[in-house]
Order: structure tokens, then C-alpha cells, then sequence
């Protein structure tokens, strides 16, 4: 597995550094540096008390924890969120509650999202008049059927 060094700043010194809860995981959890509690159907931006500088080539991507999401509803609105290598500000995460009966609470240290670094590629758009022919052609949403 490629190792990519990421340098990071922690606003506060007690806010636990990314880590992965198990050997092979691609997700590194990181958690939130203030208490808070969701309730049903409210979404919030929470600050994780980190910043990174990723090199060039790299973006990280901000994913939900799936035990947060079964367990309790909690997702991200806009998942995954895209960190930009030249972006230095602290990360967070806009979350919401969909469960529509119970708040769920939050305290600071907790863990709330994912973070996964990754390489990318850049395009060069060429614009044509006609795109060449594929299989699936035009077919989109339920084009490919249920099964």
C-alpha cells in the first residue's frame, strides 16, 4: 500500500490526529473538536480542529462512518466532501440527523466522518460536436434495469 505524507495542524492539542481503526482500512476517522447534538432532520457544519496541506496530485475526500449512519442516521449532506490540495483551512463536516424521532449528541473527541486521501488525475476537455458511440449510448438513470 502507497504511503503519502500529509502535513496537518490541530487547533487544539486534546483533538485526536486522523487515525485508522484497523490495518488496510482506506478511511482515516476523524472527529469533532466542539460538543453538539443533531436533532431530527437538522443538518450543521462541525469543525474537526484540523487543517492539512496535501501535495499536489492528492485531494481528500470526506466520508460518512457507516455505524454513525446505521446506528444512530447520521450522514453527510454532501458526501463525500472534496478537500483541494491548496486548501488550508480547517475541515468540516456538514452533518445532518435523519432519523426522525431522536436527537443524537456529540462530545468533543468523538469521532464523526472519514478521510480519504487519494490521487487524482486533471482533465483536458475537448469539446465536440458528436461524442463517439458506446454501448450504453445515451441510457441513464434505471437504463440498466433492477437486476
Amino acid at each position: 500500500m502507497a504511503v503519502v505524507q500529509v502535513l496537518i495542524t490541530r487547533v487544539d492539542s486534546s483533538i485526536p490526529m486522523p487515525s485508522y481503526a484497523k490495518g488496510g482500512d482506506a478511511g482515516a476517522d476523524i472527529s469533532t473538536r466542539v460538543d453538539f447534538t443533531l436533532a431530527p432532520g437538522e443538518r450543521r457544519l462541525i469543525p474537526t480542529g484540523i487543517s492539512i496541506a496535501l501535495p499536489n496530485g492528492y485531494v481528500a475526500l470526506v466520508h460518512p462512518r457507516s455505524g454513525l449512519a446505521l446506528k444512530d442516521g447520521i450522514t453527510l449532506v454532501n458526501s463525500p466532501g472534496t478537500i483541494d490540495a491548496g486548501f488550508r483551512g480547517e475541515i468540516s463536516c456538514l452533518l445532518i440527523n435523519h432519523d426522525p424521532t431522536q436527537s443524537v449528541s456529540f462530545k468533543k473527541g468523538d469521532r464523526i466522518a472519514q478521510l480519504l486521501i487519494q490521487r487524482v488525475e486533471r482533465a483536458d476537455f475537448i469539446e465536440l460536436t458528436d461524442l463517439p458511440g458506446s454501448v450504453r449510448g445515451q441510457g441513464g438513470f434505471g437504463s440498466t434495469g433492477k437486476t
